[in-house]
């Protein structure tokens, strides 16, 4: 029987051709000449987090924009990964792309590393948003790429969408969902725009120059991912995920059940033996050998990410797996914390499974909230 742990692999390419409007996320634009060193910085890194006893069942590459990468590099950061981790043989194993970046060569060194998924960042179906987001493709450019990654023999792929932008419509909603589906993608995420301080778009929210939907608005255009999606058969798992059965992707729902994963990179998170870590934000900073940081997980945050990560799904939190892994109960962990919620029918306890209502999944922070 085979008892070796398990665990994801992610890591991170921070490399971009331009930096979106609303992004804070570790990205670097003009950097391409520390390509080769970042992945030499890689490969020592899995040299030192390799650990014995532990199988990956799940890979992410993330960024950044990864189909950036040079595609020699990519190939040999991938052999190192495969010298170093225990890889399954039946792991799911995702890269994400832009539109108009994906080549020929570089899906060819992810086929020959047995990758198996693609996540690529669409965004939007009208040229007017691509612009407005700082986007560097067009529509055209989203046809072009899922047509040369299908001739590449990758079938599952997702693509993301965004909700809540400036001057986007209801119905500019509905045509985005409509074309996506057109190109017949097995997931899509749809996600509403957060916009961040410091970030080009916070800075024309605030001048008054851009006008968010208000509050009703993102909601009615959530309601409609939802119809659209899951009467085209691709239901909603998670908060903003959407799949046909059997397309969920894996890496996120075992860190939204809290499983443990390594990440690899500057920015890249981990979380192994109750020891959560975050590398250095900076990209020379990683490149200089600064050590992460380490948070050990207390017991009283371990049961509160427990509920914070596992109510985004829609199956909720079942109380046996809540049992094992915290010795206690819902009621001994939250007591009267849960009424309220429930009463306003935003949460559901019931059969030995905490969830959020449909309502409660637009209002998840005000049953965290309540639950804290």
């Amino acid at each position: 029987m085979n008892t070796m742990k398990q665990a994801g692999l992610y890591l991170h390419l921070p490399f971009c051709v331009r930096k979106c409007a609303y992004c804070d996320f570790a990205s670097y634009t003009g950097r391409e000449h520390l390509m080769a060193d970042y992945a030499r910085a890689l490969e020592r890194e899995m040299d030192r987090a390799a650990q014995e006893g532990v199988s990956i069942r799940t890979v992410y590459i993330g960024g950044g924009t990864p189909s950036l990468f040079p595609p020699e590099e990519m190939d040999r950061v991938l052999r190192r990964m495969e010298a170093r981790f225990a890889i399954l043989p039946d792991a799911e194993m995702s890269c994400e792309m832009n539109p108009g970046t994906v080549t020929e060569e570089f899906l060819s060194v992810l086929r020959d590393h047995r990758f198996n998924r693609i996540s690529m960042g669409m965004q939007a179906a009208q040229n007017r948003l691509l612009s407005l987001l700082g986007r560097v493709h067009r529509r055209e450019d989203v046809e072009k790429s899922v047509a040369l990654i299908k001739r590449m023999g990758f079938c599952n792929f997702n693509l993301d969408v965004m909700l809540g932008l400036p001057t986007q419509t209801l119905e500019d909603v509905r045509e985005t969902l409509e074309f996506a589906l057109s190109l017949d993608p097995k997931h899509l995420s749809c996600y509403g725009l957060i916009v961040e301080e410091n970030t080009p778009m916070h800075r024309m929210v605030e001048s008054g120059r851009w006008t968010l939907p208000d509050v009703e608005e993102e909601r009615a255009m959530y309601e409609i991912c939802r119809s659209v999606l899951e009467n085209r058969g691709l239901m909603q798992y998670e908060i903003s995920n959407f799949a046909y059965p059997g397309y969920e992707c894996r890496h996120n729902v075992d860190t939204w059940m809290r499983g443990e994963y390594i990440g690899i990179g500057c920015a890249a998170a981990g979380f192994m033996d109750g020891v959560r870590w975050q590398n250095p934000q900076g990209l020379e900073s990683y490149l200089a050998g600064q050590p992460r940081e380490e948070q050990v997980i207390s017991r009283e945050d371990a049961v509160f990410e427990s509920v914070m990560l596992g109510l985004r799904m829609t199956k909720g939190v079942a109380e046996e797996d809540f049992i094992r892994m915290h010795g206690m109960t819902f009621h001994e962990a939250f007591g009267s914390k849960m009424e309220k919620p429930v009463r306003e029918g935003l949460l559901t306890v019931q059969n030995g499974v905490m969830k959020l209502t449909r309502r409660g999944m637009d209002l998840q922070n005000s049953v965290l909230v309540d639950l804290m």
